[in-house]
């Protein structure tokens, strides 16, 4: 059995549930870091989830304190959970993104520079085998990587090429003792299922399964890392702006196709996209100019003029008109309108704006029709719907109220200032239409 390998002088931290792996790790850890003059610090997660937790809590904690008491460098942290997996939730999801949170927040406080996780070869053979199951390509294939940097700390699973039997036999040699998880029996998940009741068959007429399946994970980590590579340069070259270039994509293969938008919705997403939502815009986009595609119930995949971006879904306003409101813009700030589902931002300009008299007594209202808008000194005034089509904005891109001074129009959300309230050489006030914000904007 190997032990972990030391971090850089400090503290090292180690994910301490009190069960059987993460027990033998803790204490492995501690041995090695007495040698070289570091410390141990054991992070447990109290999900609150199960009547036992409590009893884990204090049973890890007494644990560490008879190590320190015989001269390890260990010492304990602990949080509970505070949250509750939502209606419909996944409790193993929900777990796993509630503990690495909790875990990152305990070691950042402890000053660790290196969180170690328990898994093992086991552990890495059922992963890619759901995975499998859960139809993943060479991202999901690669399983539990060995080490990996975030969130300003170094991660690493020291044992994932290790075999539970020889954690099993590390602990019976150290005499140590540990918790038993009765989720690990509870048939409602999946890993649970694949375990009591898949993995005896597939071992018994697959001896060798455990080491092809962690040979599986290598194999697909070292094809996704370079296929990471080739879709940076590919993302690289259609990047504009937030948005993709559709032209170049266009011409290239399926494949390569639907590996872009999986990369490209990943960024914009932070997680991964619906098959579903890859294969639709793959089969639409070649012969569309124009069109938008849901994602969820806040955003959409939209495609204008060439280029696809992601964008929020407009809000579900009344059909009936907003009720018109008289407003004082006349100074720089911050002006939330939640009746329009968003704020105005009214800035300073060198030259270009208009002046802060004409601001004073605006009057905001939607749009009646009929309504004309100069875009520039040398133009003619135009209606709304030919000056957002000369300017490229999108149907569901002009919302936002229109602002009139003195029952003239001043500013249209995605126009700007009509070019006949404007001072092209002296100093004035300008305005920004931004639909619903999260937070007054910043500089």
């Amino acid at each position: 059995m190997t032990t972990p390998q030391a971090a850089p002088r400090g503290t090292v931290a180690v994910a301490y549930s009190a069960g059987r792996d993460s027990t033998a790790l803790l204490h492995a850890t501690a041995v090695a870091a007495a040698a070289l003059d570091l410390q141990v610090v054991a992070l447990h997660v109290h999900h609150g989830l199960m009547q036992q937790a409590d009893a884990w809590l204090e049973t890890a904690r007494r644990q560490c304190a008879r190590w320190r008491a015989k001269g390890l460098p260990v010492r304990f942290a602990a949080i509970r959970l505070q949250t509750k997996p939502a209606r419909g939730d996944s409790v193993e999801a929900w777990a796993r993104r509630e503990r690495r949170v909790a875990l990152t927040r305990m070691a950042q406080a402890e000053g660790a520079s290196l969180v170690l996780l328990a898994q093992h070869r086991r552990d890495q053979a059922e992963t890619v085998l759901l995975q499998a199951l859960r139809g993943a390509g060479p991202a999901g294939l690669a399983a539990m990587p060995r080490a990996w940097q975030a969130d300003g700390l170094a991660w690493a699973r020291p044992w994932i090429d290790q075999p539970r039997e020889a954690i099993e036999a590390y602990g019976r040699a150290n005499r140590l003792h540990h918790v038993d998880d009765a989720s690990n029996a509870d048939r409602r998940f999946a890993r649970s299922r694949l375990r009591q009741r898949v993995w005896p068959s597939l071992v018994q007429s697959f001896p060798d399964a455990e080491q092809a399946l962690a040979a599986v994970a290598r194999r697909a980590q070292e094809a996704d890392a370079v296929l990471d590579l080739h879709l940076a340069v590919d993302l690289a070259a259609l990047a504009e702006d937030d948005g993709l270039r559709l032209p170049v994509w266009r011409s290239w293969s399926p494949a390569r196709q639907r590996q872009v938008l999986r990369g490209w919705l990943q960024q914009r997403l932070g997680q991964g996209a619906a098959d579903a939502l890859v294969q639709r815009l793959c089969s639409e986009l070649p012969a569309c100019r124009t069109g938008r595609w849901p994602v969820d119930g806040k955003r959409m995949v939209a495609l204008h003029r060439e280029v696809l971006r992601l964008r929020d879904v407009p809000s579900d306003r009344s059909t009936e008109a907003t009720a018109p409101l008289r407003i004082d813009l006349s100074r720089p700030g911050h002006h939330a309108l939640p009746g329009w589902g968003g704020a105005v931002d009214v800035r300073r300009v060198r030259r270009g704006g208009v002046t802060a008299v004409a601001l004073q007594s605006c009057e905001l209202r939607d749009r009646r029709g009929g309504e004309r808008f100069q875009l520039h000194a040398a133009g003619m005034p135009r209606s709304l719907k030919k000056q957002y089509q000369l300017v490229g904005v999108p149907q569901w891109e002009r919302g936002g109220p229109l602002v009139l001074s003195a029952g003239r129009l001043l500013y249209v959300p995605g126009l700007g200032i009509d070019a006949r309230w404007l001072q092209p050489d002296q100093a004035g006030l300008t305005l920004v239409w931004r639909p619903d914000p999260a937070s007054p904007p910043q500089g």
